[in-house]
């Protein structure tokens, strides 16, 4: 389990809730202090459960399905109303102030990782919205006596997770296309190498993300993630499977060096240069959050290429003789090959 100042465990992170319905855990800036703009949570649903309708006054929510068949609706602020069915790999977008909710189909776990662009968000659902109001002030928003609301209990704590009463009312057409859901894992990989590839939901191919974006990253045993860093942009990573090792280095020069494993997460603030190595007998796949809709980057192998070869001498400390033959990347491949022995 990974510890230190740029990483901690999400599977054991704190709970906000937790009982045979499900859990919800959560890594925002009170357990990972160095968050900025990012941070992440695990929801767990048991069969038959609803993680209430809610909204978040403070961050837009970018939702990846590891496992389960579920229903998710959406209203917006501009009094649009969606609803769709989410099935593992796919991907869900809403954004602040709109209330939703996620709804278990299937007959099994479902298992969700949902990050927001804000490093402590902020929740309000539905139950507590209207325990804040009296019996009289609800009638008179329904057109109803207020005693018709006497048996709702007056409370404005969030309940999280709810049992489903009943069998789940599906809407017709929660299976068509729909803009705030985007299968990712159907996609083709923009980035396929031998050595791993990369699946994006980024805005250029899933147009209402505003403030978050995520790759689907796998490498295999045999590659590399090299090393790199990303302008302006903030990095949230979470293990779904696979061993890994990652370096960061800080601006006053001191580096943190961590193993990661399934249920792990890290941070690397904006153009903080890391990179992330396999260890593991088996590849590793990352869900990769970033804190814009378009992350850029560059990357160590292309930073070879961009100056001439006295400079990179002059830089490095050594004869131009002395310099290694560089590879001209005028592009950087994200994923390199490993050709060397893993570092003790």
């Amino acid at each position: 389990m990974a510890s230190g100042p740029h990483s901690t465990s999400l599977i054991n992170a704190p709970t906000l809730y937790e009982d045979e319905l499900g859990s919800l855990r959560k890594v925002t800036a009170d357990e990972l202090p160095v968050l900025s703009r990012i941070s992440i949570k695990r929801l767990v649903l048991s069969p038959g459960a609803i993680r209430e309708p809610h909204w978040h006054a403070n961050a837009d929510e970018l939702t990846y399905c590891l496992e389960g068949e579920l229903l998710v609706s959406v209203l917006d602020d501009g009094d649009s109303f969606a609803s769709f069915r989410l099935t593992p790999g796919q991907m869900f977008h809403v954004q602040s102030g709109a209330i939703h909710h996620i709804e278990n189909l299937g007959d099994s776990e479902a298992e969700l990782i949902v990050a927001f662009s804000h490093e402590e968000p902020e929740d309000f659902s539905m139950q507590a919205a209207y325990g804040e109001m009296s019996d009289a002030v609800l009638g008179n928003t329904y057109d109803l006596p207020s005693e018709a609301f006497s048996a709702i209990k007056r409370d404005t704590n969030p309940r999280y997770i709810v049992p489903r009463g009943g069998d789940a009312e599906v809407q017709e057409g929660a299976d068509l296309e729909n803009p705030a859901r985007f299968d990712v894992e159907a996609q083709s990989a923009p980035i396929d190498t031998p050595a791993g590839s990369a699946k994006l939901a980024r805005q250029q191919f899933w147009p209402v993300l505003r403030h978050l974006s995520m790759y689907s990253l796998r490498v295999t045993n045999e590659g590399m993630r090299e090393p790199h860093w990303h302008p302006v942009t903030a990095e949230l990573g979470y293990v779904v499977s696979g061993q890994a090792r990652m370096t960061i280095m800080d601006p006053d020069g001191s580096t943190d060096t961590y193993e990661l494993e399934p249920g792990d997460v890290y941070f690397v603030p904006p153009a903080y240069p890391h990179h992330i190595e396999d260890i593991g007998g088996d590849d590793f796949h990352f869900l990769i959050f970033f804190d814009q809709p378009e992350p850029r980057d560059i990357g160590y192998r292309a930073t070879g290429s961009a100056f001439s070869r006295e400079v990179l001498a002059a830089t490095l400390g050594v004869e131009v003789s002395e310099l290694p033959e560089l590879p001209y990347t005028p592009v950087d491949p994200l994923v390199v090959k490993r050709s060397n022995p893993v570092d003790p």
